[in-house]
């Protein structure tokens, strides 16, 4: 992973009931751009950080950098700036990291969705197997992880629900799924 200093690194929580962290790279000190990393969290809080897994970097271009011709686009979000043509392309990657957590018959998944919104959604799921059922941990983690994606669906929608609440003045919208 390389970084340039005002890149934004986010950190999926290593355990299902930590918090995902997120913050700025003020500065490099790998060969080319590489890491340790120095950042500031969003708590405020410094501190070098050798990425590994569950870290994403998401790329920020200054406004010198969006002229170059090797550089890409810069991305116009709409909820930021929103006088955008809607003909102009967007392309945005999101995330979704998934951490399961099996003890006996009970299985936990905590659901993370990494996005370019400053507040990242997470949900959780739960199965238990019967006693009198076979033990096939996959089916817990299946079933498990279903409920984390289809609560984290359910807050996804009523956020874009708030929002467009937020940008029409009405009190009450529903997003048919």
């Amino acid at each position: 992973m390389h970084a340039r200093p005002g890149d934004r690194l986010v950190l999926a929580a290593p355990h299902t009931s930590g918090a995902t962290r997120d913050g700025e790279v003020l500065e490099t000190r790998g060969p080319d751009g590489g890491p340790p990393f120095l950042v500031r969290w969003s708590d405020g809080q410094e501190g070098l950080l050798y990425p590994g897994p569950g870290a994403l970097l998401r790329v920020s271009h200054s406004v010198d950098d969006a002229d170059s011709s090797d550089s890409p686009a810069p991305v116009v979000d709409p909820v930021v700036d929103p006088v955008v043509d809607p003909g102009t392309a967007h392309v945005r990657e999101w995330h979704v990291r998934i951490s399961i957590f099996e003890r006996g018959n009970d299985t936990d998944a905590n659901v993370v969705l990494l996005s370019d919104a400053p507040q990242h959604l997470s949900a959780q799921g739960h199965a238990r197997r019967s006693t009198d059922d076979i033990f096939v941990p996959e089916i817990g983690d299946e079933v498990a992880v279903a409920r984390a994606l289809r609560r984290l669906a359910d807050r996804l929608l009523g956020t874009a629900e708030e929002d467009i609440a937020g940008m029409t003045g009405e009190e009450h919208v529903t997003v048919k799924s």
